[in-house]
């Protein structure tokens, strides 16, 4: 016999259950959004040199509002005038690009900027940051990928990240070089060119291959920009 009873209180059980998860999610979408600002700019400040145990969560929104400064570039490498970061929708202005710099005394000692690509399960997600120079690397962060723990997922690891810093993306006659990871030892393999090298991950080749072939790509973006700072040509605005 039909009950409807029975029926009348599963649309209610349902009903109920559907806005109280819509209501969660939206009440929680701020939450997300402000942790993922926050998530941004930890890896920002890590990638530059100004994150360690010592800062806190509470203390990385004013750390970053005071030292670091955000501009954006056309491809040709002009900065677009009157514009940040936190205002472009990547979705709608894919072209544009994000700079970050980190200031002390007034004066530009690193610059960072956003890197990513493909990897073997996974798109990765990082920032690679130079020294003033725009030659030397201060440091590289992986922080959002689905990589194999232990394996690929190593990229995110201290002992990997280290490797770069010092090395050089420019060869000997200015032309952009990146860095490369190679399969094993860098010393074994290029004992003369190791600025140029960093050790790979064992048993992560795909992995490893893919964070050589998306830095160079993310690099060659900011040549156009790096080239006219490093022959002076100061800054182009549009």
């Amino acid at each position: 016999m039909f009950d409807l009873r029975a029926v009348r209180f599963a649309i209610i059980v349902c009903l109920s259950c559907s806005i109280f998860v819509s209501g969660a999610a939206l009440g929680l979408r701020d939450r997300q959004e402000a942790n993922k600002a926050l998530d941004m700019r930890r890896n920002i400040l890590k990638s530059v040199g100004l994150l360690d145990e010592s800062v806190t969560r509470e203390q990385i929104g004013p750390l970053f509002e005071e030292r670091m400064r955000g501009s954006v570039l056309t491809p040709d490498g002009r900065v677009v005038e009157n514009r940040t970061p936190e205002d472009v929708d990547p979705e709608k202005e894919p072209e544009l690009l994000f700079l970050y710099e980190r200031i002390e005394n007034e004066e530009t000692v690193a610059y960072t900027f956003p890197i990513s690509g493909k990897g073997l399960w996974s798109t990765l997600y990082g920032y690679f940051a130079l020294e003033a120079d725009l030659v030397t690397v201060r440091g590289i962060t992986f922080y959002q990928h689905g990589e194999t723990p232990g394996l690929g997922g190593e990229i995110e690891k201290p002992w990997f990240q280290s490797n770069f810093v010092g090395k050089k993306i420019l060869d000997a006659t200015g032309a952009l070089r990146s860095v490369t990871v190679v399969k094993g030892a860098a010393k074994n393999k290029y004992p003369d060119e190791l600025e140029h090298y960093v050790d790979g991950i064992s048993g992560a080749t795909i992995t490893a291959d893919a964070v050589t072939v998306l830095l160079k790509a993310d690099l060659e973006r900011y040549e156009p920009y790096f080239a006219k700072l490093r022959g002076g040509a100061g800054e182009e605005t549009s």
